[in-house]
This record gives C-alpha cells, sequence and structure tokens, in this order.
C-alpha cells in the first residue's frame, strides 16, 4: 500500500468567507436619540407642496413640541424656508416634534374610550333592528369547549 503524506487538517487553514452586506434602502424619516419621558413624533407641515397650517397648529395645541435642531445634532436636516420653523427638524415637509408620555398616554386612553363608545352605539343600532327569527348580528362571545378525551 502507497503511503500519501497528508497535512493534519489543524494545519489546513480555510479563508473565512465573508457574506457580503446587503444593501437595504434608508431610512425615510431618522430615528430621534429616546429622550427619557417624552415620545416622539414627525408632524406634517406641508402636504402635496402646499402649507398645511391647520394641521400643526392643532397638533401644537395638542401639546406637541418642536424639537430644536441643536438637541439632535444626530439628525441631517433640509434648508428650512419657513422661518417659524427655522431652528427645529424638518425632513420632507415634516417636522419632528415632542410630547410628554403621560400625555401621550392620556390622548391614547380618550380616543380609545371613544371609540369604545362608538362601537357600542353601533351595537344598539344593530340590536335594536335584530329580530329573533333572523339575526342581524351575533354577540362578541367565545366559547371554550373540552373534549371527552377518548
Amino acid at each position: 500500500m502507497a503511503e500519501t503524506t497528508r497535512t493534519d487538517r489543524e494545519l489546513e487553514k480555510r479563508e473565512q468567507t465573508k457574506r457580503p452586506a446587503r444593501w437595504s434602502p434608508p431610512q425615510l424619516l431618522p430615528d430621534p436619540t429616546p429622550e427619557e419621558g417624552y415620545v416622539y413624533r414627525w408632524i406634517r407641515l406641508s402636504l402635496l407642496g402646499n402649507d398645511d397650517p391647520t394641521n400643526i397648529s392643532s397638533k401644537l395645541r395638542e401639546g406637541w413640541e418642536p424639537v430644536k435642531a441643536a438637541d439632535h445634532p444626530e439628525i441631517f436636516t433640509d434648508a428650512v424656508t419657513d422661518a417659524r420653523f427655522k431652528d427645529n427638524i424638518i425632513v420632507g415637509g415634516l417636522m419632528l416634534c415632542k410630547a410628554p408620555e403621560e400625555l401621550v398616554q392620556e390622548r391614547s386612553e380618550y380616543y380609545q374610550q371613544l371609540t369604545e363608545s362608538q362601537m357600542r352605539s353601533v351595537d344598539n343600532n344593530l340590536m335594536r333592528e335584530n329580530d329573533p327569527r333572523m339575526p342581524l348580528f351575533h354577540e362578541r362571545k367565545t366559547k371554550v369547549t373540552f373534549g371527552s378525551g377518548n
């Protein structure tokens, strides 16, 4: 039997193949560095090139306050033409704003209660028109049953 010279497997070096980084589209709106106790939101200043003062004024009355560009230098901003918001962070017609977490939670609870009351109203109207012989609507109930195990 002929002997072959073999190198030990430990001595063989295998180049590690590094998987190339995959391209992904850039994020349209950058995320600001989180600040304890605040929630961030992008608010529309303009739509299709037309200013939307009604939207921005309603959001400011709700308690959202514009974020200064100096507070978040990591976010690149467009050149701002509106003198009212020249020191704020604006990207593509949207301005970065923040509000206290408590305010956002109260707002969410308000709209949740409003939604629930509207659903109750719709259900009551449907039930008023309901006839047992031909039901329009079934109650939103679930029933759990267990098999006999056979």
